[in-house]
């Protein structure tokens, strides 16, 4: 007599069915391409093509391996499932030397070439050797940012804002304005403990250590708006520790420059520790401070 599956067991399987379809339909072409990575980041460096490149490389290989891991699970499940008859314990055997070798080799050289282009996509990206077009000094602090642009000798302080959900909180977080389409080299520090310098849309970022510099350059190639925050746990209130980011044309960057410099913040703010958040650029005016209470005032 012919069995039917119960209407439950239908309706269970239709709806993963259904819920698969949902995920997928979600997933489209442009996100799958970039692998996920921010929208923004598409174009916004010279450096984001080659580190989509080796994102997509890695998920794409390590993908490939857990389809196929998974596909021998299931057919080992099914191929060598008890069936009526089989004895209780089933051969054994010691080694499988062919076998051993494959599961040995394959995984060593999937390594070897994930290493390599690692280390050539991260030996492009972290090269020094071109001269930069602009330098600028970041200079971490709790929970703020400085920016001393050093080849126009001018400064931006920035001091914690009160990020309370009221709109236009995030204008009152300071602003990184670079040119588009100029080698900039970034030179960070870090006034306090240790922070990190994230741009998510450029797809790096790099960490302010206390007491040393760390350095690298990059080419914004899109004029835009972006985001940058701290990416290091760096105290109370590190979620707020946030900045703006404008890569505009090469005549606004001037015209930005002319404002630092009719606002008087010229000369460069120092780079040296000092817990009180207070440091005299060469006019004597001061970067932010903090209060008793601890925040930047």
């Amino acid at each position: 007599m012919e069995t039917t599956r119960p209407a439950a067991s239908r309706f269970r399987y239709a709806g993963l069915v259904g819920v698969a379809v949902l995920a997928l339909s979600g997933c489209s072409a442009d996100q799958l391409r970039r692998g996920y990575l921010p929208a923004e980041s598409v174009g916004a460096t010279n450096q984001t093509p080659t580190i989509s490149a080796l994102w997509n490389g890695s998920w794409i290989a390590l993908l490939a391996v857990g389809v196929i891991v998974w596909g021998l699970i299931i057919w080992c499940v099914i191929a060598y499932r008890r069936r009526a008859g089989d004895p209780e314990v089933p051969p054994q055997f010691r080694y499988h030397l062919p076998l051993e070798v494959m599961y040995t080799a394959i995984p060593l050289f999937m390594v070897a070439v994930l290493f390599y282009y690692t280390a050539v996509s991260q030996a492009s990206i972290l090269s020094l050797e071109e001269e930069p077009d602009h330098t600028v000094q970041v200079v971490a602090k709790q929970w703020s940012w400085d920016f001393n642009y050093v080849d126009e000798d001018v400064f931006e302080s920035g001091v914690q804002a009160a990020l309370d959900g009221e709109q236009g909180a995030q204008t009152r977080v300071p602003t990184l304005v670079l040119p588009v389409d100029e080698r900039v080299e970034f030179a960070l520090f870090s006034r306090d403990v240790n922070h990190s310098f994230w741009i998510p849309a450029f797809l790096f970022k790099m960490d302010n250590i206390a007491g040393r510099e760390n350095r690298f350059q990059v080419v914004p190639t899109k004029e835009g708006d972006f985001k940058g925050k701290c990416a290091e746990l760096c105290g109370e209130y590190h979620s707020e520790m946030l900045f703006n980011v404008e890569v505009v044309s090469r005549a606004e960057y001037d015209d930005y420059i002319q404002g630092l410099q009719d606002a008087g913040q010229t000369g460069q703010l120092g780079t040296e520790l000092n817990r009180s958040g207070v440091i005299e650029n060469d006019q004597g005016r001061t970067g932010g401070g903090i209060t008793g209470n601890g925040r930047n005032e």
